[in-house]
């Protein structure tokens, strides 16, 4: 199954309509959100076009479709108004022989692993700087933000098929893929 995964929106009416509609072109079978879905914390500005209660609108369109982790800008309030879960602090997937530990990154990450074997992949958002890097006996991802990318990133999300990882800006242009070379 293909599966789109993105982080941060931030309650960007403007990206997260961007999003759905890579999400519609991907033909993807799922859309793994990494957290923060509304609000932009008292660390960020405001996104473009902040509007969290058309993003709720949009989101709660895709119901079926979504899987959701808790960012640390979500609040039990906003389980109330999503019709899907948006509260679970993160989630394990497995992929081949490895396990893939999700998260929104602000309480296991790089500085606070969770347990994990030799091989299995870490993937959180949280910074909004897409990554992929090896660390050690594991691998660390993050797809970027939607909404409020930094240090000069896009706006991006990350395709996943089988095992292949492929990040892509809002526009659908890849800039990463690992396994490299594809």
């Amino acid at each position: 199954m293909r599966m789109m995964i993105a982080s941060d929106i931030h309650g960007s009416a403007k990206y997260c309509r961007k999003l759905l509609e890579s999400y519609e072109k991907e033909k993807a079978g799922r859309l793994l959100l990494l957290g923060d879905l509304l609000y932009h914390g008292p660390r960020n500005d405001l996104p473009e076009e902040y509007e969290p209660k058309q993003v709720i609108e949009m989101l709660n369109a895709y119901r079926d479709a979504l899987f959701c982790v808790r960012g640390n800008c979500e609040a039990e309030v906003d389980q109330m108004v999503f019709r899907f879960p948006v509260l679970a602090e993160y989630a394990l997937m497995p992929l081949g022989d490895r396990m893939v530990f999700i998260t929104h990154g602000h309480v296991f990450n790089k500085e606070h692993l969770p347990p994990m074997k030799a091989g299995d992949i870490l993937l959180h958002g949280h910074t909004h700087i897409p990554a992929c890097e090896a660390c050690g006996p594991y691998m660390y991802m993050n797809p970027g933000s939607v909404s409020i990318p930094k240090n000069g990133t896009p706006h991006s999300y990350m395709m996943m098929e089988g095992e292949t990882f492929t990040w892509k800006t809002l526009d659908g242009a890849v800039f990463s893929q690992y396994p490299a070379g594809k």
